[in-house]
């Protein structure tokens, strides 16, 4: 095996490790039912998702009709709580993210995570889907008080998982934005919630599969 010049490879969670958009869309198409608003079909809710959940429903309300900031306060709590009892009936780890995080920790490497997601959501998603044991450090959205792009919480998770070389894969200017201002390099996936072209994000590489991800970190500069 090619040895790895990192010490931790970090993750976001939702678009870059675990495909969540399915249970997310079932929330949004909860929350609007509510108010007699049609369903959308979970592709639609796709391009939704990325910015938190305020910004997904906005969204989906603009998108079906109009919203002001009284319905978007009235409904975003609905969407949660539907959300928080339905986290994982849909949401899977995208194909070889499993075997790549094998992979990794086959090699020695830390495996962490970084996500703006709330710790009401991360750790039991993680837990239902059988991945919170496999990652050093679980770092969310209000862990540390502050959220990517921040660098707080890309740092709070590299310091938890013990230190060390770090790289950060994400799908969002967030996360790519977040790695650059904690000082350590990033890796966009083509996969996730995108607004746009990935190269838009410019980060310092690219995968579009995670077979791809092994391979480039063993090619990293020492």
């Amino acid at each position: 095996m090619n040895s790895i010049p990192f010490n931790i490879v970090g993750f976001d969670l939702d678009g870059t490790l675990i495909d969540t958009s399915g249970d997310l869309a079932a929330a949004v198409n909860h929350a609007i039912g509510t108010i007699g608003r049609d369903p959308f079909p979970a592709a639609d809710i796709r391009p939704f998702v990325g910015k938190g959940a305020r910004v997904m429903l906005q969204r989906a309300l603009d998108a079906s009709g109009g919203c002001d900031t009284a319905m978007l306060a009235d409904l975003l709590p609905i969407l949660l709580d539907h959300y928080a009892q339905n986290l994982a009936i849909h949401s899977v780890p995208y194909p070889g993210a499993v075997r790549a995080l094998d992979a990794l920790a086959q090699r020695g490497v830390r495996l962490a995570i970084c996500t703006n997601k709330a710790e009401r959501f991360t750790i039991p998603l993680m837990r239902q889907i059988g991945l919170h044991d496999r990652f050093a450090s679980i770092v969310s959205g209000d862990t540390v008080g502050v959220s990517k792009p921040d660098p707080a919480p890309i740092r709070a998770m590299i310091e938890r998982a013990g230190g060390g070389r770090a790289i950060f894969v994400g799908d969002t200017i967030n996360d790519i934005a977040g790695a650059r201002n904690a000082g350590i390099p990033n890796i966009a996936v083509g996969f996730g919630f995108l607004d746009g072209p990935v190269e838009q994000l410019e980060a310092d590489a690219v995968i579009t599969h995670f077979d791809e991800l092994v391979p480039l970190l063993e090619r990293w500069p020492g």
